[in-house]
């Protein structure tokens, strides 16, 4: 199995006392749906692009996204420390179910990005995840423009058609195709001419 077929869902932390536990947080909406969680797939820090399959014997929610795990053969603190900072990986096919309003980031890649006013705009190409919220990437008239993640922006999807429905924000294309500003050694240029 390769990272292509799979989905990241989470990274492992430090170990958590003497007996192999390590803290795992997971980027998920709800760790309900992974209580009965049998297996997991490690990348390695070391090993970039490696997955290592391990069982999971015990999991024990902690907080909104920790967890306490126990993976199968790590018993004692010293084969948990060599795990820090894993990330954690799981197979696309076993991603839970969504509603039908809802979708998942990697299956809209590609499809055509629709505004409620402006029509068709272009494809989406990316999402980043950044601290403050999540992004949608996509090519607008040359220029990347970046649209967050909202319910009050991102509408739904038609997957039958390939298209994401959006309601913009006035304003939000103009920002990305606006000429720059002059920089600060441009207008010295001016000045001097």
């Amino acid at each position: 199995m390769t990272l292509d077929d799979c989905y990241q869902l989470g990274s492992l932390g430090k170990p958590h006392g003497l007996k192999g536990f390590v803290v795992a947080f997971f980027d998920v909406d709800d760790l309900n749906d992974y209580r009965q969680l049998k297996s997991v797939l490690l990348e390695m820090p070391t090993a970039p692009g490696k997955l290592v399959p391990y069982g999971v014997e015990k999991f024990q929610p902690q907080a909104e996204s920790r967890v306490l795990l126990k993976l199968q053969g790590i018993d004692r603190i010293e084969e948990a420390e060599p795990l820090r900072n894993a990330k954690l990986w799981r197979p696309l096919a076993e991603l839970p179910a969504l509603q039908d309003d809802q979708f998942y980031f990697h299956d809209v890649v590609g499809y055509t990005v629709v505004d409620q006013q402006m029509g068709p705009l272009g494809l989406v190409e990316t999402f980043y995840e950044l601290p403050q919220q999540d992004v949608l990437a996509m090519r607008y008239q040359g220029q990347e423009v970046l649209i967050p993640v909202v319910d009050e922006l991102i509408l739904n999807a038609d997957q039958a058609a390939r298209k994401l429905f959006v309601n913009l924000p006035e304003g939000l294309l103009d920002v990305y195709l606006s000429p720059s500003s002059p920089k600060p050694e441009d207008a010295d240029e001016e000045t001097a001419a």
